[in-house]
């Protein structure tokens, strides 16, 4: 960790704490941080010419951290606030230096084994942070992405804190738990989230600091599992960001299934199906899922689709 007492030359606001990060194999930032952003509009993430810029509502604070990429290939970390000590820590975690896909055997499946070949710098990173991942998987638990991402854009945009340091105009941390439970009823309903998913945002909110307690992926994701109105998905959902959960598969999600039989077998399948399908590979699983879906490779467009609800009030 580097502390940096002097004015940067660029003018910008001086970090609180800063480090360099440099990966020891290929790298894709971008492709590698993507799992943590909700939407192009989401306050708490956003790219512009600077890098990458994430908020964290970290154990000791919020904090700002900047992500940019040099021509050497080293990644410059910067961060601002009471939590840009913790933030700058998580950093190596963050861009998938625990990551070892070494024991994964794509010699079986060519197309697939083809996209991490060309995609060889994407890392599955681990924040650390399951609390801040498990709101915004409840608010998109049966609802479409655009669903998803308009409601957790009004709350963070109403009930967050602003980003500290040079963030970029309209930046805010996610609530801490104490606020998301005071969050009036009338508020989730206007951001399109019904009274079943405000409620178990509500709980686990109740029960916070022990579900940010360290512990393996794992037992997170049965600890998750414990609590009302989380199941498998939505305990997926979190610990592929909290933990870079390396085998976490996102079952019960309306596309998932689907799209990995196309890609494996070249017809669709069930949940079940999707298992059995990746059941070679247990233990990394969600690294092939991450592969499928970064391959750009779709499902054929037919079938029945989500429709898109409206529960927020006129």
């Amino acid at each position: 960790m580097i502390s940096d007492p002097a004015t940067e030359a660029s003018g910008a606001v001086t970090p609180t704490a800063r480090t360099r990060y440099t990966p020891r194999h290929a790298f894709d930032l971008a492709a590698t941080m993507a799992p943590h952003r909700r939407g192009t509009g989401d306050p708490t993430c956003r790219t512009d010419a600077a890098g990458i810029w994430r908020t964290q509502r970290t154990p000791h604070g919020p904090a700002t951290l900047l992500l940019s990429r040099g021509t050497d290939g080293v990644v410059d970390a910067r961060a601002w606030g009471p939590g840009s000590d913790w933030s700058i820590g998580q950093v190596p975690a963050l861009l998938g230096a625990d990551d070892d896909w070494s024991g994964l055997d794509l010699s079986g499946h060519p197309a697939i084994n083809e996209v991490r070949r060309r995609a060889p710098g994407v890392w599955l990173g681990s924040s650390g942070l399951v609390f801040e991942s498990l709101v915004p998987a409840i608010i998109e638990q049966k609802v479409t992405t655009v669903e998803a991402h308009r409601a957790w854009n009004r709350l963070i945009r109403q009930h967050g804190d602003p980003a500290p340091g040079p963030a970029p105009a309209g930046m805010m941390v996610s609530p801490g738990p104490e606020r998301w439970r005071l969050i009036p009823s009338w508020d989730w309903h206007r951001a399109g989230v019904d009274p079943r998913r405000s409620r178990t945002a509500v709980t686990a909110a109740a029960v916070a600091p022990a579900l940010d307690r360290p512990v393996d992926a794992v037992t997170a994701g049965r600890r998750l599992q414990s609590l009302a109105g989380i199941g498998r998905w939505t305990a997926a959902e979190v610990t592929q960001r909290s933990h870079g959960d390396a085998d976490a598969v996102s079952v019960g999600d309306y596309h998932l299934a689907a799209q990995v039989g196309w890609a494996l077998t070249g017809a669709p399948v069930d949940d079940d199906g999707m298992l059995e399908l990746l059941e070679p590979f247990i233990g990394h699983r969600q690294r092939v899922v991450r592969l499928i879906l970064g391959s750009g490779y779709r499902a054929p467009r037919h079938g029945p689709r989500m429709t898109i609800q409206d529960h927020r009030g006129h």
